[in-house]
């Protein structure tokens, strides 16, 4: 199979309006043409930039709470973690239209400057401000892909 060209994430929601005022209108996703019938049908498809798929253990999750302050949940966490130029920013303007500060603006130990908020439909979202490049993270101690870490 050839790369996927595209990552879309699907969230399902009981307060469409709502939603698309956070993602779109407060955290500034460009929406784009999609297709529904009519009535309460209603889908919108923002754009959100480049797309990865970070996958984690539990242990791991625990870890990334701690670094960020944020709450610990029981079970999976839905979780969108978007790459912003500037956190603090981000989360006034996220607060500033009803969203939920859970952790604050941290400085992580992978250099980034992370925080999060509670997003509408139960989806917490996590903005996150790099300090280094991808270059320079390689370079440093521990950071490198699964296949190649001990055990």
């Amino acid at each position: 199979m050839t790369a996927p060209r595209q990552l879309r994430l699907i969230i399902e929601t009981d307060d469409f309006d709502q939603a698309v005022r956070f993602y779109r209108d407060v955290l500034g996703m460009p929406e784009q043409p999609a297709f529904a019938t009519e009535g309460d049908d209603r889908v919108s498809i923002l754009h959100a930039g480049i797309a990865t798929i970070e996958l984690a253990t539990r242990t791991h999750i625990r870890a990334i709470d701690a670094v960020e302050n944020a709450p610990s949940t029981e079970g999976p966490t839905l979780r969108i973690a978007l790459e912003v130029p500037d956190t603090a920013e981000a989360v006034a303007v996220a607060e500033g239209a009803g969203a939920e500060l859970l952790a604050p603006p941290t400085e992580t130990p992978f250099r980034t400057i992370n925080a999060r908020v509670q997003g509408p439909s139960g989806w917490q979202v996590t903005f996150f401000q790099e300090l280094e490049t991808l270059e320079e993270r390689t370079a440093r101690p521990g950071f490198t892909t699964d296949d190649d870490r001990a055990r």
